[in-house]
Formats: structure tokens, C-alpha cells, sequence
């Protein structure tokens, strides 16, 4: 029985863009976990972690006041918080341990397509409205650029047909949601994806060789993402072209085939997409009964 103060506790963002993504990358990572529909902690079946299911706005605070070891947040609303933090006095309130290449959008500005304002060189003395105030001013200070920020908790793109402002900064993954609102987008400010971060207070020594565990797990889902593993014949003198074709490839592994001195078995990982073409190409030097899969799992 694992006492309750050795239980690892992540955060996690209860519902959104992120959830699906981050659940299923720790699941990969071999977590069993109970939780009820309407439960906002589960627990770890096979490893001491619990998950707790928050606001993502709320998964910095956690992490920096320790009441979380790991969270799982978008750049975006980790940056907003450090900044925050960084301006009432705290440095480091975080460790930031990866990016997970998933969640992917944009902060940017939004323009109304049939104004005068078109750059942020533009905007003196003008509103900018947004759910990212700190961000926005600190990438406005940077561009000496003196402009009102008007915050927004959400619709953000409404602002300018409302009064409220003169051009908007938000989030952006395909664009569909400022083109209705008749926006053109701007200069981005901010790539986000989703990142681990890590308290940075010292936890006690039974959590260390778990969390460094699952952070060593962490690591080896997100190298095999786009890998393979590639089998095939092929004739031994072209080796070398063979190793040129293979995207991102290791060494390969080399074994002789029975009944053959010409001929060679290789097994190779690739860590970068194979596509049809690449395929075609190694059948023009030789290569025979090539058969590629996928990689599930790998530690370096």
C-alpha cells in the first residue's frame, strides 16, 4: 500500500483541446487509471499518480504552489502565468520540462477586414481586446507600442463590432473562427502547444524515482510518434544507398540471410514519416519483401 503523501498528483485540464490528447499520451505511457464521469480526481490503478482534472488557468498556480508535482498546459497559458507571477515578484515558478507537440495553435492578432488598422505599428493609443493581458502588454512594451488593453474572459472576437475595441489578440488554430467575424489575422505573437512543467520544489525522495519513470516514458512516446520500423532484403552492395533513402534512420541492424552471401536482412528504425515514395525507391536498388510498422514504445 502506497501511502497517500508518496502519490504523485498531476494536473490535468478538465475539459478541452488538450484533455483527449493528454490522457491518451499517458495511457500510452502504460497509466491505468479509475475515475467516475462526473469525478474531477483519478487514480492511479498500477503507478501512485492521480490525475486532477482543473481549469487550465489554474494548472500553473498548482504546479508553483506544489500542490501539483506535474501539469500538463498549453504555452499559451503558461507563459500568461509567468509573466503574471514574474510581475508580483516570483521568479521561476515553474520548471518547464518538455514540449509534447500536440495542441498546436496560435496567438495572433485579429483586424477588422474594413479598417484602417492593419499592423501593430498602428495601434498607439489604441484598444486591443484579449484573454492573454500580459502576453499582449509585454509584446507591446517590446515593439514600443503605448495601447490600452481591454480584457476579455472569452469571445474575444465579438470586441470590435461591440465598441469595446479596435482589434482583437487571441488564439487561432485554423483561422474559420475570426474569418466569421469578419477579422483578418496579424502578426503571431505566440506558437503553443501543449508542455509538461514541473514544480520547482524539491520533492521528496520516494517520488523522484517515479517521476523520473514517467517522464523517461514521456520521452519515449513522443520520439516513436512518426517512427517505424522498417524489414526488408536486400542486396548487400547497396547498403549504403539504402542507408541514404531511410528518413531519419539509426544505424541498421545487418544480418545475413540463409543460403545467400549476396543478400542481407536490415531492420532499421526510422524516426521520421516513411512515405510510398521512399518505398518505391528502395525497391529500384534491390530491396525485396519490405514490410514497415508501426513503433509503439522505445526507451533510448
Amino acid at each position: 500500500m502506497i501511502d497517500k503523501q508518496t502519490r504523485i498528483k498531476i494536473a490535468v485540464q478538465k475539459s478541452g483541446r488538450l484533455t483527449e490528447h493528454t490522457l491518451e499520451l499517458l495511457e500510452r505511457c502504460g497509466l491505468k487509471y479509475t475515475r467516475a464521469p462526473d469525478q474531477l480526481i483519478a487514480y492511479g490503478e498500477n503507478m501512485p499518480v492521480d490525475l486532477l482534472f482543473v481549469r487550465d488557468d489554474d494548472i500553473p498556480a498548482l504546479v508553483r504552489d506544489d500542490i501539483c508535482d506535474l501539469g500538463f498546459a498549453g504555452r499559451n497559458v503558461i507563459e500568461e502565468k509567468r509573466l503574471e507571477f514574474s510581475a508580483n515578484g516570483i521568479s521561476n515558478p515553474y520548471q518547464q520540462v518538455c514540449s509534447l507537440d500536440y495542441g498546436h495553435c496560435r496567438l495572433c492578432f485579429g483586424y477588422p477586414e474594413d479598417g484602417t488598422l492593419q499592423t501593430v505599428g498602428a495601434l498607439q493609443g489604441k484598444r486591443v481586446a484579449t484573454s492573454y493581458p500580459w502576453i499582449v502588454r509585454d509584446y507591446l512594451k517590446q515593439q514600443d507600442v503605448d495601447a490600452e488593453i481591454v480584457e476579455f474572459s472569452g469571445a474575444v472576437e465579438i470586441a470590435p463590432s461591440l465598441g469595446r475595441a479596435d482589434v482583437i489578440c487571441d488564439l487561432v488554430s485554423t483561422g474559420t473562427t475570426m474569418t466569421a467575424n469578419k477579422l483578418r489575422e496579424g502578426e503571431t505573437i505566440l506558437d503553443s502547444e501543449c508542455m509538461l512543467i514541473k514544480t520547482p520544489i524539491d520533492i521528496p525522495d520516494e517520488k523522484v524515482a517515479w517521476v523520473n519513470r514517467l517522464l523517461q516514458r514521456i520521452e519515449g512516446v513522443m520520439q516513436v510518434r512518426e517512427s517505424k520500423y522498417i524489414m526488408m532484403h536486400a542486396p548487400k552492395a547497396a547498403l549504403p544507398q539504402i542507408k541514404q533513402l531511410l528518413p531519419g534512420a539509426e544505424s541498421p541492424t545487418v544480418l545475413p540471410l540463409d543460403g545467400t552471401d549476396e543478400l542481407v536482412a536490415i531492420h532499421v528504425v526510422c524516426r521520421e514519416t516513411v512515405f510510398w515514395e521512399t518505398l518505391e525507391s528502395l525497391k529500384e536498388v534491390g530491396a525485396s519483401s519490405v514490410l514497415v510498422v508501426p513503433v509503439e514504445k522505445m526507451l533510448a
